[in-house]
């Protein structure tokens, strides 16, 4: 009886929950796909430069 308890328990206090509207969901969603790029684009940028730092400055190719 107590997992169905805790079910029941569970569906009420989803009842409580602010969800989030369908413009905000999508606006948080591009947000979060906006932030991942830009890190992705930056650390690729970094990585591009140190890598041929490496190739020219250490292994003088």
């Amino acid at each position: 009886m107590k997992i169905i308890d805790y079910i029941k328990d569970t569906k009420g206090e989803l009842k409580h929950v602010s969800w989030p509207t369908r413009k905000q969901s999508i606006w948080f969603t591009v947000i979060v796909i906006v932030i991942s790029l830009a890190t992705a684009f930056f650390l690729g940028l970094f990585d591009f430069i140190f890598s041929l730092g490496l190739d020219n400055f250490i292994f003088n190719k």
